[in-house]
């Protein structure tokens, strides 16, 4: 008696592997975007006189191959996540917008991968 196996589909050509690299990305963009959103949010209920300067200037990047959340560099960022030097020189102690969301992303980081997960799990069959 021979048996024989003939391997074919996504698994064997590569394109299941494909599609988990580029999930991967997108699932991390995404919830790069979501924490961007809400820093935003954090700072629409924080500010006392907001502009919309920096708020503006939340953005999502990639940098060193990790997506991530900044405000562009804008000068007085550091002053109001409180780790500026001024910090310690005013009453100003920070609004601490940054941290606090990465705690609350945490919580819903999972949710919004599988949300990503269901559009690239037919190229992975």
């Amino acid at each position: 008696m021979e048996i024989r196996a003939q391997e074919s589909g996504p698994i064997f050509d590569g394109r299941a592997a494909a599609a988990v690299r580029a999930y991967q990305d997108a699932a991390e963009r995404e919830i790069a975007q979501q924490g961007a959103n809400d820093v935003r949010a954090e700072l629409d209920q924080v500010l006392r006189h907001p502009t919309g300067y920096y708020e503006r200037h939340i953005t999502t990047d990639r940098q060193r191959g990790d997506s991530v959340v900044y405000d562009s560099g804008v000068i007085y960022g550091p002053w109001l996540e409180g780790v500026g030097s001024r910090n310690r020189t005013t009453r100003f102690k920070g609004y601490f917008t940054f941290r606090r969301t990465v705690q609350t992303l945490r919580g819903k980081a999972t949710g919004v991968a599988e949300r990503v997960l269901r559009r690239y799990l037919d190229r992975m069959r």
